[in-house]
């Protein structure tokens, strides 16, 4: 989905609103996303404790289709709805989907979830990553979920725990700590912002009369080494951070993460090796009985 606001620097995945001044950004990183973690996206389609194979499945908060083309990988006969309030992002994720070759699998909707639900069948599967956190009331959704699913339909919600890390703890070229002031910086802004955001779901999807059947924590680690996508993917989610915490950093931490995200300078992101993606993702599988 689209983030909210600009307050949401990055969330991963998939959002939900459509206020973002950089849409074309956000798609970049979305897009970087699911080539960096593709394969911890895929573990997560792979445990989902389903009794049969979905035929119809809905993906909540959408974006560019990282969890929509996991799905269709995962379930060859599925079919998928994929929902989100950016028109760009939708388009994106069609023009993936006809070069996959998997366009007649795919209905995109453009909505807005925390308005007006439009008719979106009756899946068998509901996937929600990084996008519930967003609706202004999580509980409505969670009993709207509940009325859509089909009887015994499973509800997929996958949760980030917050901003990915990129630097090594001891990394010398920057000032010490500076990762960690830039993220203390983002989650004051979200705690007011998006304070759903790493929120514990389970509670919540079992007052909403789903049965909770597991619960799973993936720890990424994913070294620079291995792609190099992942300096593009760094550099992308720390342009945004420094737009959202520039206000409570100092002029030499200002100036010190610009080095970082310059191409140009010796210590930028895209020239290091040391440069990994570090965070994790949690996923409950909710069933409606």
């Amino acid at each position: 989905m689209t983030h909210p606001s600009s307050h949401t620097a990055h969330d991963g995945a998939h959002h939900c609103s459509s206020h973002e001044p950089d849409a074309d950004g956000q798609a970049e990183i979305l897009d970087l996303d699911a080539e960096v973690l593709g394969e911890h996206i895929a573990s997560i389609t792979a445990w989902l404790p389903l009794e049969k194979e979905p035929r119809h499945i809905v993906d909540l908060g959408c974006g560019t289709g990282a969890g929509t083309f996991a799905l269709l990988t995962r379930f060859p006969d599925a079919e998928v709805t994929a929902v989100d309030t950016s028109a760009g992002h939708l388009q994106r994720l069609r023009a993936k989907a006809e070069a996959l070759g998997v366009a007649e699998r795919v209905r995109t909707v453009q909505a807005d979830l925390d308005a007006a639900w439009p008719d979106l069948g009756r899946p068998e599967l509901v996937w929600a990553s990084a996008s519930m956190h967003h609706m202004a009331d999580p509980d409505r959704t969670l009993g709207k979920v509940h009325d859509l699913l089909a009887p015994g339909g499973l509800f997929a919600v996958v949760e980030l725990a917050d901003f990915p890390r990129f630097l090594p703890a001891d990394a010398p070229q920057e000032r010490p700590g500076l990762e960690e002031r830039c993220h203390a910086a983002l989650a004051h802004d979200a705690a007011e912002h998006v304070p759903h955001r790493g929120a514990d779901w389970g509670p919540k999807l079992a007052a909403a009369e789903f049965t909770v059947e597991g619960e799973r924590t993936i720890t990424v680690n994913v070294d620079g080494s291995r792609s190099e996508a992942v300096g593009r993917y760094a550099v992308s989610s720390l342009r945004r951070l420094r737009g959202s915490a520039a206000h409570a950093l100092t002029p030499e931490d200002l100036g010190a993460l610009d080095q970082l995200l310059d191409a140009d300078s010796p210590f930028s992101l895209l020239r290091r090796t040391d440069v990994a993606v570090r965070t994790e993702r949690t996923v409950w599988a909710a069933r409606r009985v």
